[in-house]
């Protein structure tokens, strides 16, 4: 089975937390649909705005907030109020478990994504073409 791509926009700290090892969970709000073995490119948003590594998704978990909460709490590098705050109002919380996170050696930045790679950064994600993995490496 062919494994997809999934380019994910991410906030400095968690992304920083991400490549450190510290997080090893990346919380949305909407399931994107990828599952172990799949790749997850980490585009790091404002004010870094560039593609800086990759890593491996190894689950995906859903359930009510509290519930999941309770499950992954030590591993999404977020405070119980800014989980709090991001899934106020959502039936559903995902967890995109992952693991072998890697820097590339040169970070992709936002003129040279648009421009060379005509890939356009998505606020959460999107899914990237078979042609689009040559990204960092």
């Amino acid at each position: 089975m062919a494994r997809k791509t999934l380019l994910i926009s991410i906030k400095p700290r968690y992304a920083e937390m991400i490549f450190s090892g510290a997080k090893t969970v990346e919380l949305r709000r909407k399931e994107p649909r990828v599952g172990p073995g799949d790749r997850m490119i980490v585009y790091v948003s404002s004010p870094t705005m560039e593609v800086t590594g990759e890593c491996t998704v190894t689950e995906i978990e859903k359930d009510v907030p509290d519930k999941l909460w309770k499950r992954i709490r030590n591993k999404a590098g977020v405070t119980k109020q800014e989980f709090d705050d991001y899934f106020d109002g959502a039936d559903q919380a995902i967890a995109i478990h992952v693991h072998k996170a890697k820097v590339f050696g040169t970070p992709v930045g936002l003129g040279t994504l648009r421009k060379v790679f005509s890939i356009h950064p998505p606020q959460s994600f999107r899914y990237l073409q078979e042609a689009d993995w040559a990204l960092g490496t």
